[in-house]
């Protein structure tokens, strides 16, 4: 599928100790919720913190919305882009009230009115039991991610940008996240973007429509959700099978039983004269395998124990 890039990176390096973030393209599609997806540790929030600025000390070129070279280039990039994220973006003395002074004084868009309606819909209590507005370090991790939705979706924007967002969600807020994210993306009608890293597969699935899996500072992967669907088919077979389909899977499990594994498509033609069964294969099912095939590790079937 064609598409038009919100933002374009190219030569994206940054080193630190033994790991180096190493990709030399990037381009994220205009009008979809892209998912970066990897394992913890696999570069996913320092690629995130270069893209938004909030690390200057990498190397790269980026360039957003096909307009502007830089995140501090141009103010049109910071106004039009809502980032949520980890860490201290808002400080932690902050209080609710400063926090919604400071973003009206940061982003002309701002909209204390929907800021508000944001929080009560999220069921986010602005108040401590005093009446008095909460810091943000009396916040838990939960409704420290809801504030900074709260923020980012009280402006005008063009894109979101948010690291591990579901992570410290219950179930019932990762699913009203989803839903928020894809109420954005069908308001925009075309013309917002998302971008979100998570190791969390499944619980995002219902919203990705774009997928880069990263490994060691690498994207190892990626394409249209439909068209890894495509690209990749679960087989299960009998033990008999086994040795043979091994040296044919893209990933492979084995149990007492049988076997199972991801196959490229265009290698199921390897496996046939064998008992298989081929099945449609989940985007998890899909992530997990490219990562244990790039990450290095030893599968279980391979260790004695």
């Amino acid at each position: 599928m064609n598409f038009e890039d919100v933002i374009t990176g190219k030569n994206i390096e940054k080193s630190f100790g033994g790991f180096k973030l190493d990709v030399p393209e990037l381009h994220i599609p205009k009008g979809f919720a892209t998912a970066l997806i990897g394992e913890n540790g696999a570069g996913k929030t320092t690629l995130l913190n270069l893209l938004t600025g909030i690390r200057l000390d990498g190397n790269g070129e980026f360039r957003y919305f096909d307009k502007y070279d830089g995140v501090e280039s141009d103010d049109d990039v910071k106004n039009s882009i809502g980032y949520v994220g980890s860490g201290y973006y808002y400080l932690p003395h902050w209080t609710t009230t400063q926090v919604q002074e400071i973003m009206a004084l940061l982003f002309d868009s701002f909209d204390k009115e929907k800021f508000a309606k944001l929080a009560s819909a999220l069921a986010l209590d602005l108040k401590g039991k005093m009446g008095s507005p909460k810091k943000v370090s009396e916040l838990s991790d939960g409704n420290k991610v809801k504030l900074m939705l709260c923020g980012a979706l009280a402006r005008k924007t063009k894109m979101l940008i948010m690291d591990e967002p579901a992570s410290p969600l219950d179930p019932l807020m990762r699913d009203n996240l989803c839903d928020l994210i894809r109420e954005y993306l069908n308001n925009g009608q075309g013309e917002r973007s998302v971008f979100f890293s998570t190791h969390n597969v499944a619980d995002m699935e219902s919203v990705t429509d774009y997928v880069m899996v990263m490994e060691k500072g690498k994207i190892v992967e990626q394409g249209f959700v439909e068209d890894l669907k495509e690209k990749y088919v679960v087989v299960k077979g009998e033990k008999e099978d086994a040795a043979k389909a091994k040296s044919i899977l893209f990933s492979y499990n084995e149990n007492t039983y049988g076997f199972s594994g991801i196959c490229l498509s265009e290698k199921l033609d390897a496996l046939a004269g064998l008992n298989i069964q081929t099945e449609r294969a989940s985007l998890t099912d899909i992530c997990v395998a490219v990562m244990k095939k790039y990450s290095g590790l030893k599968l279980t079937g391979d260790i004695e124990i």
